[in-house]
């Protein structure tokens, strides 16, 4: 830093005559750090849902081939649904299933989820695959998906994607 001329001294004198210093000292407040972003539920019962949701019933996996998901919490308006439905939402992540078996993918959507949820990302789009290589038993990985997304509390709407990002093989995902 150069030193102030001469000049830019009388300058500021000459702007600050007739003040008065404070008499009380303003406080300084420190910088404080920005506190660590904290889970939105505890590990424990985050283990837990998870967990919960590996184990699907056969009632819970009828989902059917070319059929379209959707499925929205309790205090999701109709507008929010439209918008998610027409592909409004920027979608921030991508998790795509194909080729992977049930455990693994499972798996792979468990920490998928646990990385967005931590991002605190909005909406994101797993892609399922449309099940047309699964033979007589359906679609495997959509019913999974279907089951997993409907158990995960941080989830609060889906629907099948646009034709444009993968239709009855895609859906975007909502979150808290």
């Amino acid at each position: 830093m150069r030193k102030p001329s001469d000049e830019d001294v009388r300058t500021f004198r000459d702007a600050v005559k007739g003040t008065r210093p404070l008499k009380v000292a303003p406080k300084i407040r420190p910088h404080r750090p920005k506190p660590k972003p904290r889970a939105q539920f505890r590990r424990l019962g985050e283990a837990e849902v998870l967990e919960d949701s590996l184990h699907l019933s056969p009632a819970d996996l009828e989902v059917e081939f070319g059929e379209e998901l959707t499925y929205r919490r309790g205090g999701i308006q109709d507008a929010v649904m439209r918008r998610l439905r027409r592909g409004h939402y920027r979608v921030e992540s991508e998790l795509d299933l194909h080729g992977l078996t049930v455990p693994e993918a499972k798996q792979a959507l468990r920490d998928f989820l646990s990385r967005v949820i931590a991002r605190q990302s909005r909406c994101v789009r797993i892609i399922h695959g449309k099940g047309l290589g699964s033979g007589p038993r359906g679609p495997v990985l959509k019913k999974a998906v279907n089951v997993i997304l409907r158990r995960t509390d941080a989830v609060v709407a889906f629907c099948t994607a646009r034709p444009v990002d993968g239709g009855t093989g895609a859906i975007y995902v909502l979150l808290q």
